[in-house]
């Protein structure tokens, strides 16, 4: 056994893949699900299964103004996400199975809703949407493995 640690650069120097476990030199580890933490500057993606997990890293361009104009706006604008970095988010989560989105901000639900009216095969493989403030990456693993546990038990067997 070995630690290997793994960095790739995708686009421009805006998405991170790091990968960190313990695995047999040459063996490759499969992640059919995901957890995408995200927020309007930053998304996490933990790729996972039962023992084994990556970590995908995409930030946003940082915007020109405050994302919540208040102060001095005749009118009062909220900046939407950045659709080019809801694409890179996008293109980070292809190798996913299924995913979980979470978020504590309405960026979680303008993905969900990019996502639907852009890459309608990606949003299928969508499988929830959670409210979650920012947690460590072993607690955001934990609360993925927990969900998609219950939803698994949930889910009628054929």
């Amino acid at each position: 056994m070995r630690q290997a640690a793994q960095q790739c650069v995708l686009g421009k120097d805006r998405i991170e893949i790091a990968r960190a476990s313990q695995r047999q030199e040459g063996a490759i580890a499969t992640h059919a699900q995901a957890i995408v933490w995200l927020d309007h500057k930053r998304a996490t993606v933990h790729f996972f299964n039962a023992d084994d997990d990556s970590v995908a890293t995409v930030r946003a361009d940082p915007p020109p103004s405050h994302i919540h104009t208040k102060a001095g706006s005749m009118s009062g604008v909220h900046l939407h996400g950045d659709p080019a970095y809801f694409a890179e988010v996008a293109t980070a989560l292809a190798p996913a199975r299924t995913f979980l989105l979470v978020g504590p901000s309405t960026a979680r639900e303008e993905f969900s809703v990019w996502l639907r009216q852009h890459q309608p095969a990606l949003a299928a493989r969508l499988a929830g949407s959670e409210p979650l403030d920012k947690e460590s990456d072993g607690q955001l693993l934990a609360f993925a493995r927990s969900w998609f546990r219950r939803q698994d038990r949930m889910t009628p067997q054929r």
